[in-house]
């Protein structure tokens, strides 16, 4: 039995896990590329100097004679309090976090972790980036829709760090400038949109502030996973007004019903008189079906009709007379 390099039990969840690994990996090739290519064009080759480097290289660079000395002298300092030193060179990340290390200011290497890693001091420096989702709410907005009408508008977002070593050196503050953009893309979304798409379109919506928001993030290391729209909020007035507007139209509506209805009994009463002319007897089966229907109520008053033709009778008699 020929083995194809796949576990025949393995689960769909692991799958996506490594497939959205594998798009993290991308994005920060593309990240890097980007600048690497800012950098060319910013810079002559001539003038291409230490400074100008991307820090997505994560290239080793020189301490100089200065920085050899006191990494002479942390060494030193190491050996002469071992095994105290352990204490404070010994560091631990867990398995949703990272490390990114600066050895005089400077990265060194890539991102660190999870588990055990190891500084020296008085000479590294490292910042821990956590790499979970994280969810905030984007404040209500004011937005002036296509349509002109105020509306308030929240929003939910989920995003998480993809690079960690471009989440702190490209931007101060990763969460905090995904918040202030997602707040603003959201206002600038809804301001093309009339009130009746944001009211019925609002996946549409979401997705495209999905896509502005990454396209915005991606060269800070941070990938937006899901945008969500919470809640729209009408003015006072605007809801009385199409409150009044949706009961109009349910009052018309309901009128327009009601005469079809008037329309077609009276065709069928047409049809009846027509069938009862024909036969004077079924007047009077009639006459006497609507007394047994009567009677079965318990009523205690019946009204007798007095026939048309009787009545005109006596009239003429009386005028003749």
């Amino acid at each position: 039995m020929r083995h194809n390099g796949k576990h025949p039990h393995s689960h769909p969840q692991q799958q996506q896990q490594h497939y959205n690994w594998k798009s993290d990996d991308e994005r920060r090739t593309r990240s890097v590329t980007a600048s690497i290519q800012g950098s060319t064009n910013n810079n002559s080759v001539g003038n291409f100097t230490h400074e100008n480097t991307p820090t997505g290289s994560h290239e080793d660079y020189s301490l100089g004679l200065c920085g050899y000395i006191l990494l002479f002298l942390s060494y030193a300092l190491i050996c002469l309090t071992f095994p105290f030193s352990l204490t404070v060179c010994l560091k631990v990340v867990q398995e949703y976090e990272r490390a990114v290390m600066f050895r005089l200011g400077r990265i060194l290497g890539g991102a660190k972790g999870p588990g055990l890693f190891i500084i020296v001091p008085c000479v590294d420096a490292y910042t821990k980036v956590d790499l979970r989702t994280v969810t905030f709410d984007v404040p209500p907005q004011e937005i002036l829709t296509k349509d002109s009408v105020t509306v308030a508008v929240d929003a939910v977002v989920y995003f998480r760090v993809f690079d960690p070593v471009i989440s702190i050196t490209n931007v101060e503050d990763a969460p905090k400038s995904t918040q202030l953009l997602a707040a603003t893309s959201l206002r600038n979304v809804l301001g093309t949109k009339s009130l009746q798409e944001i009211l019925s379109d609002r996946e549409s919506i979401a997705q495209t502030m999905q896509a502005a928001l990454d396209e915005g993030t991606e060269c800070w290391g941070v990938r937006v996973e899901r945008v969500e729209v919470k809640d729209v909020r009408l003015p006072v007035q605007l809801q009385r007004a199409m409150a009044a507007e949706a009961e109009a139209a349910r009052e018309a509506r309901a009128k327009v019903i009601a005469a079809e209805g008037e329309q077609k009994a009276s065709r069928a009463l047409k049809d009846a008189a027509d069938v009862i002319m024909q036969s004077p007897t079924a007047l009077q089966l009639r006459y006497l079906q609507t007394l047994t229907t009567i009677a079965s109520e318990k009523n205690s008053t019946i009204v007798f009709p007095i026939p048309i033709e009787l009545m005109q009778a006596a009239i003429g008699k009386f005028h003749t007379t």
